[in-house]
């Protein structure tokens, strides 16, 4: 008998308060359960500029959803087993970024399992009408602080080419300009990251509501995604220029109010001017397909009971801070207190009261040991060591803003060098084109490397499947005028291998 009901005769029978009240109680739990990562998230939105667009995401998301509301009113919600997989593929994800540290697919995985949480709650046809809105929702994820280092070497390219056309003699050294009017750094914040992201969401929503076709969707969002970048490389561009003829102060000056107010106003008003030429889609088209979307409720056979349902969700969630909490008990060891800096033969520690100050970034380090050498030579290096008896959030090995340059300090990624086995080799330049050569090297239990990929899955592997927690960083610097490489390689002979030096300096020997 059941089978012969139409969906708007089964609307009737009720169902989404009691189906909207436990979707509520299942997501509040959810965040209780990850409130360090729910926190984390929302203090990225409210304090960097670069995610700040993230706050209109959810009353874009709650704008999406009213809007379906007409057909939603003609579905009957029903819990649905089968999401489950997609929240546990979401608590696997979340296990996956906890045990490697990386913040971004923990942030990814609450969203999903929130995702899954809802098509559980909700069931098939519900899920059809909001596929969208909760696809849109993964915007809330603060991602792409990769993209700067990549962002900021094309834009000083871009800067470079139009510098060329204008006939502006200008040297480029990594992501640093010099030319007759000064000397620039394409920085961090110069790179059009925050930009490109924003772009990126917008993009999206605008090639949903005003495109029907694939292709146009795809051929807008190539504009929406090259537009901004270019706009940066000539906005950067017309910052050197200025300072070319008017001097630092007055390009300062222009580069704030252009890259604050009008420039990227402009470019969005532009994008979205193409894009509204070639719109496919009528204003007053319905969002979804409402035929389609009764097909889909109608092709759910199965129903689970709504309670169980709920307590499954957040079950199969559980399971993933309970894994991870007891492998990362089981391996940590305490980094003793005696942990010191060793006396290397042929070398003298002395203090380091000249030249820029080097200091590089390991927050939550449990030892962070610096010091400074010279030979009878006079050549001087600058050793640290960073000793983690775990990684945990806050407190990895590596990661954006970690390693030989901390972005809040005077120097400055420049280019990577050859390095040697299980080693990583960087140019890093400060203010007054003061260059300094850094050899990094990593361990995570065993394993000895240069590569932050590398670490990422052997700490991956360690907090997954248990065994030695224990982290660390071995650095030497040198200014290039105080010795550079050279001075590097002959300390790290006399030092001897890395690894057995960090477990000799852990140790307290």
């Amino acid at each position: 008998m059941d089978a012969t009901i139409t969906p708007q005769v089964r609307a009737k029978v009720g169902g989404w308060p009691r189906h909207v009240v436990g979707l509520g109680v299942v997501v509040a739990g959810l965040l209780a359960l990850f409130a360090r990562d729910a926190g984390d998230m929302a203090a990225i939105w409210w304090t960097s500029s670069t995610y700040e667009h993230c706050l209109v995401i959810l009353p874009i998301v709650g704008w999406l959803v009213w809007q379906r509301a007409p057909v939603l009113a003609e579905v009957r919600p029903r819990a649905w087993a089968l999401p489950l997989l997609w929240v546990a593929a979401g608590a696997f994800g979340w296990l996956l970024g906890e045990a490697a540290g990386v913040a971004v697919v923990r942030h990814l995985a609450l969203v999903m399992m929130i995702q899954g949480a809802a098509a559980v709650m909700l069931g098939r046809g519900v899920l059809a009408a909001l596929l969208f809105p909760l696809s849109y929702a993964l915007f809330l994820v603060p991602a792409g602080d990769m993209l700067v280092p990549p962002l900021q070497t094309l834009t000083a390219r871009i800067c470079m080419v139009l510098l060329g056309v204008v006939q502006v003699p200008a040297h480029l050294d990594g992501v640093f300009i010099t030319t007759p009017g000064g000397w620039f750094k394409v920085a961090e914040a110069c790179s059009g990251a925050k930009f490109l992201i924003a772009m990126t969401a917008l993009g999206v929503l605008v090639a949903n509501l005003g495109f029907r076709s694939w292709r146009r969707r795809a051929a807008f969002m190539l504009l929406a995604l090259v537009a901004p970048v270019l706009a940066n490389g000539i906005r950067a561009f017309g910052t050197i220029w200025v300072a070319q003829y008017k001097g630092a102060a007055a390009a300062g000056s222009f580069d704030h109010i252009v890259y604050g107010w009008i420039f990227f106003a402009i470019v969005i008003v532009i994008v979205l001017a193409i894009g509204w030429r070639f719109f496919d889609k009528p204003a007053d088209a319905p969002p979804i397909d409402r035929l389609a979307v009764l097909a889909e409720a109608e092709k759910q056979r199965s129903t689970f009971p709504l309670t169980l349902a709920g307590a499954a969700v957040l079950a199969v969630a559980a399971v993933a801070p309970l894994w991870s909490a007891a492998a990362i008990r089981a391996g940590a060891q305490p980094i003793p207190a005696a942990a010191h800096l060793p006396e290397v033969a042929g070398w003298t520690r002395i203090a380091a009261t000249d030249g820029t100050l080097w200091k590089p970034r390991f927050d939550g380090a449990d030892r962070l040991l610096l010091g400074r050498y010279r030979d009878p030579a006079g050549a001087e290096v600058d050793l640290a060591v960073a000793l983690y008896a775990t990684q945990e959030r806050g407190r990895s090995l590596v990661g954006y803003g970690h390693g030989a340059v901390d972005p809040e300090g005077p120097w400055s990624w420049a280019a990577n060098l050859p390095a040697p086995l299980g080693a990583q080799a960087e140019s890093i330049v400060a203010p007054g084109a003061v260059s300094r050569t850094v050899l990094s090297f990593y361990t995570v239990g065993a394993m000895e490397t240069g590569s932050a990929a590398r670490v990422k899955l052997e700490t991956l592997r360690h907090h997954l499947l248990g065994g030695s927690q224990r982290a660390a960083a071995l650095l030497v610097s040198s200014e290039d005028r105080r010795g550079g490489r050279g001075a590097i390689e002959r300390f790290l002979s006399a030092l001897g291998p890395a690894d057995k030096a960090i477990d000799q300096i852990a140790a307290g020997r």
